[in-house]
């Protein structure tokens, strides 16, 4: 006797695109340290442990969003990471990530959005790949590490996902790298993107986005130049550091200045100098949020910087200028090129 044929029926999806929710994805998690992989030791204090891959490969919320591979690639402390590893390990993402439809790296939190911004600038894949952490170690109450890759691993697997560059999981919050800092010393919700907001949210039935970026840049390139500085302005800032800087070869250094781009008059010549040693003077704010730009015109104003031959960096925080320069000084090896190249992409 048949079956009734409400028995046998599918029912397919309403949004055509919704059935890829069906369709299991290949996620390739790569490993690098930091709490997310740490637990307190016997002689105290939090330290990397050894077993957070075995972890990974067993626990089983993982194996029911898709089907994941670990790489344990790394497991240091993430101030122990330096642009040249971060570079690295952007090279070995774009060779693995043609196996995988989108990569996951788990990292110390110090350093994460550095890591991820450099990531976001060199990459050539246009799938998804997406950072994330923990602010909690793993002997911990209330650890956050599971939720957080859990909620990475959907991000990646989630077809809205692509062509979006590199992007942060924190707290059930997305994050473009560009915008992503770290605001907070111990808490949960220490990720940010100041000025902007999330992209996007991970909900207990599935992937939101709530807005696209509009701005997004790539310097594809096979080396860093990492003979660039960053200097942070402070009151009675004087040109101690800005000499040493170009003494010791920097090819560029940044200023993190005052609000709009301003800084002290006493440090104008020492910065004329290192201008006319064509060192390249890029200049952003150490405020959080908003961007630098020629509004005031006395000595050390920003629009007294600009018309001396700095570089306004708009609303790029200081320490992702750095990685940028670093970029473009190894792929163009000329300071103008950089300048120009600057000029055109900063907003």
């Amino acid at each position: 006797m048949p079956l009734p044929k409400q028995e046998y029926q599918i029912q397919f999806p309403t949004k055509p695109h919704s059935v890829y929710n069906y369709m299991k994805k290949n996620i390739l998690i790569v490993l690098t340290g930091g709490t997310i992989a740490m637990k307190a030791s016997g002689q105290g204090g939090v330290v990397p442990a050894n077993e957070f891959a075995d972890f990974l490969r067993q626990f089983p919320q993982l194996s029911s969003v898709a089907n994941v591979e670990v790489m344990d690639y790394l497991n240091i402390p993430s101030p122990y990471m330096t642009p040249q590893m971060m570079f690295e390990l952007a090279k070995l993402i774009d060779l693995k990530i043609i196996d995988f439809d989108g990569v996951v790296v788990t990292h110390g939190t110090d350093t994460l959005e550095e890591t991820a911004f450099l990531c976001d600038l060199v990459l050539t894949t246009r799938k998804p790949v997406v950072f994330t952490a923990a602010m909690r170690s793993g002997s911990e109450l209330g650890l956050d590490g599971p939720r957080n890759i859990i909620g990475s691993v959907r991000v990646a697997c989630h077809h809205d996902s692509m062509d979006k560059g590199v992007l942060v999981v924190m707290n059930d919050e997305i994050h473009t790298a560009r915008d992503v800092v770290k605001s907070d010393t111990g808490k949960v919700d220490a990720f940010m993107s100041p000025g902007f907001g999330p992209i996007g949210c991970v909900d207990p039935d599935q992937v939101v986005y709530n807005r696209s970026t509009l701005f997004r840049e790539s310097v594809w390139t096979d080396q860093l130049d990492t003979d660039i500085d960053l200097i942070k302005a402070v009151a009675g800032l004087d040109g101690r550091h800005l000499k040493s800087s170009v003494e010791n070869g920097a090819k560029a250094i940044v200023i993190e200045a005052f609000g709009r781009g301003n800084l002290p008059k006493t440090l104008v010549p020492d910065l004329v100098e290192a201008m006319k040693k064509n060192v390249v003077i890029v200049i952003s704010s150490r405020t959080y949020t908003g961007r630098v730009l020629p509004e005031y015109g006395y000595d050390g104003g920003g629009r007294h910087l600009q018309e001396l031959g700095a570089i306004l960096a708009g609303d790029m925080k200081g320490e992702k200028v750095r990685l940028k320069l670093m970029a473009l000084f190894g792929k163009y090896h000329d300071a103008d090129i950089v300048k120009r190249f600057f000029k055109q992409s900063s907003l």
